[in-house]
């Protein structure tokens, strides 16, 4: 009885970790200043990355937020932004 429970509960979690993938929108966000392919994709290609793989790069907009970008690298070798996150301003003078 433990034996299928625990392979439900594994097959759930290997099942939930392959549904997860296809959660990117397929357009892709626009670049902004400081996204990586902001005016063009980048000149060196990422070879030894495979294709469907995905990174972070965290940098800070014009008006002095922090961003942080998750891209995905096509099979073309080129590059999407797949997700954006704008991180707050943490005021810690208040008080």
């Amino acid at each position: 009885m433990i034996q299928i429970v625990a392979a439900v509960i594994a097959a759930v979690l290997v099942a939930g970790c392959s549904v997860s993938s296809g959660s990117y929108p397929a357009e892709g966000y626009a670049p902004i200043p400081g996204s990586i392919t902001y005016g063009g994709q980048p000149r060196t290609k990422l070879a030894k990355s495979p294709a469907g793989s995905t990174f972070p790069h965290t940098f800070t907009d014009q008006t002095g937020r922090e961003v942080e970008e998750i891209y995905m690298i096509q099979p073309d070798r080129s590059l999407l932004i797949v997700q954006r996150h704008y991180r707050p301003f943490l005021a810690w003078s208040r008080r």
